[in-house]
């Protein structure tokens, strides 16, 4: 590590700073209908402002007779508003507002758009749900799985579907149980009749929902898909199923009536300010480093900085979308970054004074202190991932920040402020008392031998 470690210090730094400040810079993007994506920081609707467009939901009608066959119901609402949010989130980070409004209204509001044929495109106007045989000696494709219908040929599509119900097996463990109308009812008998022991994956747009393996000829159209495991799908499991099952592609369709351009909801002084009180808090404890820990401090806003700027490059090549919420998680992690560095000078100062030399000092405070910041960093990461999985948009920008943050502190704090302090203690300016916070007495400049070196790994 010590002769890599710089090298990957030099190398990430440049590409940062790469992606960070080359203007115009395209990378390749397959979702993209050019092809390539601009390198961009993204800021989310509060803080940069964007295109709002209004939908209506529609009752179902007959063509041939003109009369209403069904009527969207409240939970129907909800179904569309959460297929609309999956469709829209699939882009990327984006922070959408996808909200129902009155009885049959939904609002996609997406921030930095300017154009509607963007929302058009992703919001679409029913989807697909299909049933698509696996081929022999093929293993089950994961959930979340993209599939080429065009090469795999779906056997049916959700319009076989009659409905969709949570049920139990003989043995009281929870199942999804659905039913086919009679064509998909004839071709599903025929292909499981051949097929027994192969599986048939249910997509969604291509996306894979479930791929259940055929246990046995289903001539009925009833059909049960069952989970291993004790007590079969859990209840969030099911529900999710059998709505994608009921209601895979929009259920009902969806009528534009309007678009507009919103502003940022916070406006341009709040913003300003709020930028301002981060800086200054930034600042501030940057000047506290410097002033306690003297030369250590001033390593570690050097690595401060260049944790800002790999950040910065993270958002902008994901690209994460940028609230006030998720600035509020990079500077939290900042402060992490921080507290970490904050340990190891505390425990290298208690090395010196202990007698060892600078070199096995400062050796010693990065391992010594490693288990605390790794139990301190784990810990935030995994409420941080708790917020991504089951929070909403918004606090699922705060979590991804936090998340990218966290770990690029821990790169920068155990990584390029052990580096930079290795290479400036071997500098004979740098090797005085003062400019670590002991005294005279307690310090001990003679660099380590290879017993040195094991006493400070604790080894």
């Amino acid at each position: 590590m010590r002769k890599t470690g710089p090298i990957l210090i030099v190398v990430f730094g440049l590409l940062a700073l790469f992606l960070d400040f080359w203007p115009k810079l395209k990378l390749p993007d397959a979702t993209s209908d050019t092809g390539s994506r601009l390198v961009e920081t993204k800021l989310g609707l509060d803080l940069q402002g964007g295109l709002s467009v209004e939908y209506r939901v529609n009752p179902i009608v007959d063509p041939q007779t003109g009369q209403v066959v069904k009527v969207p119901d409240a939970d129907a609402i909800a179904v569309v508003r959460g297929i609309i949010e999956r469709r829209v989130n699939s882009t990327g980070v984006v922070e959408p507002l996808v909200i129902t409004q009155g009885t049959d209204r939904i609002i996609v509001e997406l921030p930095g758009e300017q154009d509607t044929a963007t929302i058009r495109k992703l919001v679409g106007t029913t989807g697909r749900l299909d049933f698509v045989p696996i081929p022999s000696g093929q293993t089950a494709p994961a959930e979340g799985q993209t599939i080429d219908l065009a090469t795999l040929k779906p056997l049916f599509s959700g319009d076989q579907l009659s409905s969709a119900t949570v049920g139990a097996d003989q043995n009281g463990n929870r199942t999804v149980n659905f039913v086919l109308k009679d064509g998909g009812k004839q071709l599903f008998a025929d292909w499981t009749a051949n097929h027994v022991g192969e599986f048939f994956a249910i997509t969604l747009d291509g996306v894979v929902i479930s791929a259940p393996r055929i246990n046995q000829s289903i001539p009925g159209g009833s059909v049960e898909i069952s989970a291993g495991g004790i007590g079969g799908f859990s209840k969030s499991a099911a529900d999710n199923l059998t709505n994608v099952l009921k209601f895979g592609s929009l259920p009902f369709p969806v009528e534009e009536l309007s678009s507009d351009t919103i502003s940022p909801t916070l406006g341009q002084e709040f913003l300003t300010r709020s930028l301002l009180a981060g800086f200054l808090g930034v600042l501030l404890v940057l000047i506290f480093m410097l002033i306690h820990y003297r030369l250590p401090g001033l390593v570690a806003g050097m690595a401060l900085v260049y944790y800002t700027l790999a950040v910065l490059a993270i958002f902008r090549l994901i690209p994460v979308t940028l609230t006030l919420a998720g600035i509020a998680g990079f500077v939290l992690s900042v402060g992490m970054a921080v507290d970490a560095n904050i340990l190891i000078f505390e425990r290298t100062k208690e090395e010196l004074r202990l007698g060892k030399s600078l070199p096995q000092a400062i050796e010693a405070g990065f391992s010594r202190a490693w288990n605390s910041i790794l139990d301190s960093n784990v810990s935030s990461l995994i409420t941080a991932f708790i917020l991504y999985f089951f929070g909403s948009s918004t606090i699922q920008g705060f979590a991804l920040v936090l998340i990218i943050g966290v770990l690029t502190s821990m790169y920068s704090a155990i990584v390029v402020t052990r580096t930079l302090l290795r290479w400036v203690v071997q500098r004979s300016w740098a090797q005085r008392a003062a400019l670590f916070g002991v005294t005279d007495a307690e310090f001990v400049v003679r660099p380590a031998g290879r017993a040195g070196i094991r006493e400070a790994r604790g080894v």
